[in-house]
């Protein structure tokens, strides 16, 4: 591993926090009703089979599929009507040649009748009916188990509870579910200069944006924040509350220090011990760190806006998935064109924010402290290492957010 200070390449910066991240395996027991979007943490096998019966699929008659070969418009057939049945109910009576049974779409198929014929096929004259189609043996129903049969896995630990999943769950009459926890993350906001939303500024101050825009982020990935709020640029009050916020699962540390060019928050993380700190090369933004503090990760943001969020969806979003048993977020990309020339200022990887009508990428210049930036674009385009300019029109890759 490379020391403390030294930037390391992208890949290697990334790498560095998915090996260390790892899946919580706390479990929390919840009911149907609030389990949208949570991770099962157990296997869940059939406890009946559905459907538990054969049924009707259409609205219709139960019919001996014999009573009906050889039948069409020009050569109908009159059945006697037996019985009437409507979802929920069942008859009583065992179907004999030449009678056919009134039945709903998902009512329970009566004895002796082996296929259904659709009402569109058929005319109704008091106790009798007149069948216009042949059917086949099985032909509009449903068998029982046909779905899901007694015993089947039906769902299996690590899926991602969707409505159609909830289905599933419903289906076998289960309430509650056993899933993973949602992995709690410690925002901290650091700097003299921020103040909470709903305060009066100060002169020289801004309100704290970071702390919500991250906030955002940890909920939109399957965590739990924990707000720590605002912290001045005071290394004992940014010490004692890292300590309080690794009792966390992760913590994410924004902003840095008025001291000097070195972000002091990475001498506190070395003071703490068991730390294992990396800067991170990238633009947006000024190097970052990440590190393992008495074994909880902590990533450290930068305090420009635009820069803080990019870094979160770049690192913490895939991150707090790993930690949540979420699957990889899968970017949408596409091909788009360069409405004009970037200049690039630096040799590193470089991040360009991009607003995309149709084909054409426009790029969105606008300084990293600007909130607006990222709200204005729609994605962002990767300039490579030592990459002097863009040419208007050439054709570049855009990520969507």
């Amino acid at each position: 591993m490379k020391l403390f200070g030294e930037i390391l390449p992208f890949e290697e910066a990334d790498s560095l926090i998915a090996t260390n991240i790892k899946p919580i395996t706390r479990v929390e027991i919840v009911s149907i009703d609030n389990s949208l979007a949570r991770v099962l943490a157990e296997d869940i096998v059939a406890t009946q089979s559905i459907p538990p019966f054969d049924r009707a699929t259409v609205d219709g008659y139960a019919v001996k599929a014999r009573d009906t070969f050889g039948l069409s418009r020009q050569n109908p057939r009159m059945l006697n009507l037996a019985d009437v049945l409507y979802a929920g109910s069942i008859s009583g009576k065992k179907l004999a040649a030449g009678e056919c049974i009134q039945i709903a779409t998902g009512a329970k198929m009566p004895q002796g009748a082996d296929a259904v014929v659709m009402v569109e096929d058929t005319d109704k004259e008091n106790d009798k009916v007149r069948i216009y189609r042949a059917v086949l043996p099985g032909e509009n129903i449903a068998t029982k188990g046909e779905d899901i049969k007694k015993g089947e896995l039906v769902l299996k630990q690590g899926a991602v509870l969707d409505p159609a999943k909830m289905g599933v769950l419903a289906s076998q009459g289960i309430k509650q579910v056993r899933v993973y926890e949602k992995p709690r993350v410690a925002i901290i906001s650091t700097g003299d200069e921020l103040s909470e939303a709903g305060e009066r500024l100060k002169p020289g101050q801004i309100y704290d944006i970071n702390s919500n825009t991250i906030n955002s982020v940890v909920k939109e990935n399957g965590c739990r924040p924990l707000k720590f709020g605002i912290i001045g640029d005071n290394p004992q009050q940014i010490m004692s509350t890292i300590k309080e916020a690794i009792k966390a699962d992760l913590v994410v540390v924004s902003g840095g220090s008025s001291f000097g060019e070195r972000d002091f928050i990475s001498d506190i993380i070395q003071d703490m011990g068991n730390a294992l700190p990396q800067d991170f090369p990238k633009k947006p933004g000024k190097p970052k760190m990440f590190a393992l503090v008495s074994g909880k990760p902590v990533l450290s943001m930068p305090g420009y806006p635009t820069s803080c969020l990019i870094n979160a969806y770049l690192f913490l979003a895939p991150a707090l998935r790993k930690m949540a048993h979420l699957p990889p977020k899968r970017s949408t990309t596409f091909n788009a064109r360069l409405s004009e020339k970037i200049q690039v200022s630096t040799k590193g990887r470089h991040f360009m924010l991009v607003k995309v009508e149709q084909d054409i990428a426009q790029p969105v210049f606008k300084d990293w402290g600007a909130i607006t930036g990222i709200a204005e674009a729609d994605g962002y385009i990767l300039i490579a290492e030592n990459t002097d300019a863009l040419e208007k029109g050439k054709l570049v890759t855009v990520t969507l957010f």
